[in-house]
């Protein structure tokens, strides 16, 4: 694991980030070992591919260059939460510009809202379309490529939305009546736990229950609301988890390795990356399904596509 956290160091010096990059990797590898044989072979096989991909969304708003706000910091951080509270009970639209447009009817600033639920529904789809590729060209490994990178963005956000602090405007602590954050650190130390339990994917794919979703909005926005649920459960036993340490030599933070085992931090945590493992899977076996009755466009033939 230590080799895994040098190579990610950029990653981890935020606390605005989903589970650590292990951790997604571990979740990623797990919904994959839970899948159903009626998925392609190929696909149940290319955790790697799935793996790497699933870093991805966070590697560019992790790595040190020139300006600090650049675009893809501006545009993508949003895509990995959503702020359930500020809507007040208000009905979340299914796409994405009606949704901004209800951002203004409220006086919320979109960015400040989070776009979770629409980055879920449309890497669905893409990797459907990327699917609906492959049914039609089952040999093709660019496609299978694509199919795989696809599954590892949609793994990413899909874990996002089972940690609870990414469903709530108290995403890093909340604020007290004097200004102070209080616990300041909760979201990176909820955020390591997965790899730091050493979670094996195999026991975490294990008795799972993979169904594709009957309606893909509805669902997502259902499992974002009960994940939200699960906030004020995860600050009551904030003082269990263990603590951040700096590493010496390195840039990084971790998690403290003299904890002494909480069971109910451990239960928890392990029944969120159990949740994690199911969503991320069935939204595969959703995209699936629908690339089966997905129409391609008509002058779309990678057989007289010249890429060489």
């Amino acid at each position: 694991m230590r080799k895994t956290l040098v190579v990610l160091v950029v990653i981890w010096t935020s606390s605005a980030w989903g589970w650590w990059p292990p951790g997604h990797g571990i979740l990623t590898r797990a919904a994959l070992l839970s899948l159903p044989e009626e998925m392609p072979a190929f696909f149940r096989q290319g955790r790697r591919t799935a793996v790497s991909a699933a870093f991805e969304p966070d590697v560019l708003r992790g790595t040190k260059i020139p300006a600090r706000s650049t675009h893809i910091r501006r545009s993508d951080a949003p895509e990995h939460y959503i702020n359930l509270e500020r809507f007040r009970g208000q009905e979340i639209p299914a796409g994405r510009y009606e949704y901004i447009q209800l951002c203004s009817e409220m006086g919320i600033q979109p960015n400040h809202a989070g776009f979770l639920p629409f980055a879920l529904a449309e890497w669905t789809e893409r990797l459907a379309a990327a699917f609906a590729m492959h049914r039609r060209w089952p040999d093709n490994d660019l496609v299978k490529l694509r199919c795989l990178t696809f599954a590892g963005y949609l793994g990413h956000y899909s874990q996002d939305a089972c940690q609870p602090l990414h469903l709530t405007v108290d995403h890093h602590g909340r604020t007290q009546p004097d200004g102070t954050v209080v616990p300041a650190s909760i979201h990176l130390r909820v955020d390591g736990m997965i790899q730091f339990l050493k979670l094996s994917p195999e026991e975490l794919a294990k008795r799972q229950e993979i169904r594709a979703l009957k309606n893909l909005m509805p669902a997502i926005l259902e499992q974002i609301e009960s994940g939200s649920a699960l906030v004020d459960t995860l600050y009551n036993m904030h003082s269990g988890f263990p603590d951040l340490v700096e590493v010496p030599g390195a840039s990084y933070t971790d998690l403290d390795p003299a904890w002494r085992n909480v069971p109910e931090v451990e239960h928890f945590i392990t029944i969120r990356a159990r949740e994690a493992t199911r969503f991320t899977a069935a939204l595969y076996l959703t995209a699936w399904r629908i690339s089966e009755k997905m129409a391609l466009p008509d002058w779309l033939d990678l057989d007289k596509t010249d890429v060489n």
